[in-house]
């Protein structure tokens, strides 16, 4: 062969080359500036109703309009969460399922033996949605206790006889009623439910003594007068339950419990997809909407995404394996 036919084939090889080059470096950001062209799906590992859907329902439904594309919710409970997130883990990392996961994700591996996902390592956090405290919370027409102090007071006259209700095993819910237990020295009776919504109704009916909720199930129980408020699990009082005090005013000292809610995309989910999400959903946060949403639910908008949400999240992993630790709590 000729210099000159060989310069040829090196030539239309080196073009072959630029333009497959040029199409994947290209792919991505296309995809992201495509993004979405159909349906986003968000799995709530938790039954409707329950202090999840308080955020991810408003959330999906601002997102509809920001972004003129379906948001739809799979609720899967079951397991504290755990079902769910398999799940979530396990989809394909297109761009067009996220995983709407909790506090109680932070607590699972310190609660369960196995589990069919590594929070750490098959998740990808894209932003926080909301952090709400949690609320002591009675039946009035089940305990009399008006007062956190008479209700310890209660629950300590009656050993093994009062009930807590939880979303769970390992949720907030279960450990912020360990934490209670631990600081008031009482002795409850746990009660796991397969989500917040379904222990809410038993609460509301009177099935259940407490509950060791989160702000935004319970916020508008208590303004109803449904449900009593004996202290806030916060540094501060909140605007959604201004009469409520905190459990440090209340007299417990050192119970500060918050159920925290956030988004997560499967490992592998384009970067250019997460930032993309991470943008809409703070844009959506910033809607006047979502932020009275919020404040009724007895949150705030929070600020925190990408890699610094995930060192947050890897705090929180290390700070419940010492409460289950403290508890006695033995993993299953």
């Amino acid at each position: 062969m000729s210099i000159q036919p060989r310069r040829a084939v090196a030539y239309h090889l080196f073009l072959a080359l630029v333009a497959f080059a040029a199409s994947g470096l290209a792919s991505l950001p296309a995809a992201a500036q495509d993004w979405p062209n159909k349906p986003v799906t968000f799995i709530v590992p938790f039954a409707a109703g329950g202090g999840t859907d308080a955020f991810a329902r408003p959330l999906t439904a601002q997102l509809d309009k920001q972004l003129n594309q379906r948001f739809l919710i799979d609720n899967r409970a079951g397991a504290g969460g755990t079902i769910g997130a398999a799940a979530a883990a396990k989809a394909e990392p297109n761009g067009y399922t996220f995983f709407v996961g909790a506090a109680h994700h932070a607590i699972a591996p310190s609660i369960y033996l196995k589990l069919d996902y590594d929070f750490e390592k098959d998740f990808v956090p894209v932003i926080l949605i909301a952090a709400p405290p949690q609320v002591v919370t009675v039946n009035p027409t089940k305990v009399q206790a008006k007062t956190l102090a008479e209700f310890i007071a209660f629950a300590k006259a009656n050993p093994g006889k009062v009930d807590y209700a939880s979303a769970g095993r390992g949720t907030t819910h279960h450990l912020a009623g360990e934490l209670f237990q631990i600081l008031a020295g009482t002795q409850m009776n746990h009660v796991p439910y397969r989500g917040a919504g379904p222990a809410m109704q038993d609460l509301v009916s009177g099935q259940i003594h407490v509950m060791f909720d989160g702000l935004g199930t319970s916020a508008n129980q208590i303004q109803s007068g449904t449900l009593r408020g004996l202290a806030l699990a916060a540094p501060a009082r909140s605007s959604a339950i201004p009469d409520v005090p905190t459990s440090a005013e209340a007299g417990l000292k050192g119970y500060e419990v918050s159920t925290w809610y956030a988004l997560f995309a499967p490992k592998g989910t384009p970067p250019e997809i997460t930032a993309k999400m991470a943008a809409e959903v703070r844009k959506a946060l910033d809607t006047e909407l979502l932020k009275e949403i919020w404040a009724k639910n007895g949150s705030a908008t929070p600020n925190l995404a990408g890699p610094e949400f995930g060192k947050f999240v890897s705090s929180e992993i290390k700070r419940w394996a010492e409460v289950v630790q403290k508890a006695g709590i033995k993993p299953e």
